[in-house]
């Protein structure tokens, strides 16, 4: 064997077996949190950049550019379109190359988004191609999750993945309101100007170095890639072809927990999205700007607290709960917005949104605990009926449940093109959110119907 096989086998663990309490807690719980911290840092700094026109494209014209308003729009949600589509490949990708490699590829090709798009805001002669270019490749970062999740799921037992989970989701979900934080204050800031950016004066006398919104990232990128090559683990026993995990796709149940999570996800990074937006449209004399992060940043929070509630409570009746609540907020909305002779209220429509954010977080967290439960009980329930052994009955169930997380997050992404979509097709068309409020309201009824009948109803024990 070679100094480089030894190596690389140092970074391999062939006997994981988190179940078994006294390797759990002599070893394991020691070598999954240290993959599990270091898996939160570089997913973070994905959604980052996965969000990271959000907060670029409201600027690109104060810097020289004349791009419409629909063009900025696309820009916008391009990202979740693209980064939906690549999660179902990538969901598949760490049973085949290994977590700790796919993590370091998928962390570091990042930096190629990044770097572009500072170069590319630096000459306004730059089309506009380039630039969707740039924003579907920004959906690599957003595919990070599906694989991100997948990963984690192999390194915990079944009674802390939801914790787990909730953990990696949730303060990786936290890069959203991160970036949208710390973009409006670095772009005030001469960072790169060594490297040759020149700022733009704006009319409040002030230097807007709008590329730092893109370079930031790229060295911080850089340090979470190191740390995955040295700290991060694979795991011998997760290794599957895709062949090996393509059978979730068959199960109904994968198909129903899409629709369940498409509900919680995708509406967190829906209205992560287009919130900022549609508050503009409705309460224009408002600066929302200031406002939008806490949205994102209540959300994410939600999202740890849901998969450790969840792990405590049971992910169905945690998530059965959120979904009426959701609803409720939902309906709430109508009240607050301006319509006939009302103003609207602001202040109430911010604080209904708020508790979209907080549900939408927390359902994410809850649901991605049913996950993992769910699929686990029915991998192991069908594996021991067909003869097999525990042991691989335990084998199979992980590798199942880290493809059916894996793809069910890419569903679940649409929700991030779809809700800007569908508020800007009803403003253009009736002048009002409503419509599309309308749409979200029914479909959280019928998750509500959904979650009871299939699994609050009927399946007790997959809670």
């Amino acid at each position: 064997m070679s100094q480089q096989d030894e190596k690389n086998n140092h970074y391999l663990l062939k006997n994981w077996k988190p179940e078994n309490p006294l390797f759990w807690e002599n070893k394991g719980k020691g070598i999954a949190r240290r993959n599990l911290w270091i898996s939160v840092a570089c997913l973070l700094l994905a959604f980052c950049v996965w969000m990271l026109f959000s907060a670029v494209s409201v600027n690109l014209n104060k810097v020289g550019f004349n791009f419409t308003t629909d063009q900025l729009f696309l820009l916008t949600a391009l990202p979740s379109l693209s980064g939906a589509i690549l999660r179902v490949p990538y969901s598949f990708m760490v049973p085949i190359f290994g977590g700790r490699y796919w993590t370091v590829l998928s962390t570091v090709i990042l930096i190629i988004p990044c770097v572009w798009l500072g170069i590319a805001i630096q000459n306004t002669a730059t089309p506009y191609w380039v630039f969707i270019v740039i924003a579907l490749l920004c959906g690599f970062a957003g595919a990070n999750f599906a694989s991100s999740m997948g990963n984690i799921s192999f390194f915990f037992p079944k009674a802390r993945q939801g914790s787990a989970l909730g953990i990696n989701g949730g303060l990786g979900n936290l890069g959203v309101s991160v970036m949208q934080l710390a973009a409006p204050l670095v772009i005030f800031l001469p960072i790169f100007t060594f490297l040759g950016v020149h700022g733009v004066t704006q009319e409040d006398g002030s230097t807007m170095w709008l590329t730092n919104a893109a370079w930031i990232w790229a060295p911080l990128l850089l340090i979470a890639t190191l740390a995955a090559w040295f700290g991060m683990n694979d795991i011998a026993s997760s290794k599957a072809s895709i062949a090996e995990q393509l059978p979730v796709l068959g199960r109904m149940h994968t198909w129903i927990l899409a629709l369940l999570y498409l509900a919680t996800f995708g509406s967190f990074i829906g209205f992560s999205a287009g919130f900022a937006m549609l508050a503009k449209t409705q309460f224009p004399d408002v600066n929302i700007l200031k406002l939008a992060f806490f949205g994102p940043f209540l959300g994410a929070l939600a999202r740890s607290f849901g998969g450790v509630i969840s792990d405590k409570l049971g992910g169905v009746r945690v998530t059965l709960i959120n979904f009426i609540f959701m609803a409720i907020f939902s309906a709430l909305i109508f009240l607050t917005l301006p319509g006939g002779s009302s103003p609207g209220n602001f202040l109430t429509f911010y604080l209904v949104f708020m508790g979209l954010f907080l549900t939408a977080g927390l359902g994410s967290g809850s649901t991605f605990q049913m996950i993992a439960v769910i699929f686990r009980k029915i991998t192991i329930d069908h594996v021991k009926a067909k003869g097999g052994s525990d042991e691989q009955a335990q084998q199979e169930a992980v590798t199942d449940t880290a493809a059916a997380l894996g793809f069910i997050s890419a569903i679940g992404a649409v929700g991030g093109f779809f809700i800007p979509k569908a508020f800007g097709t009803s403003l253009a068309m009736t002048g009002s959110p409503v419509g599309a409020m309308k749409i979200f309201l029914v479909f959280y009824i019928v998750c509500v119907v959904v979650t009871w009948l299939v699994y609050g109803r009927r399946q007790p024990s997959a809670k």
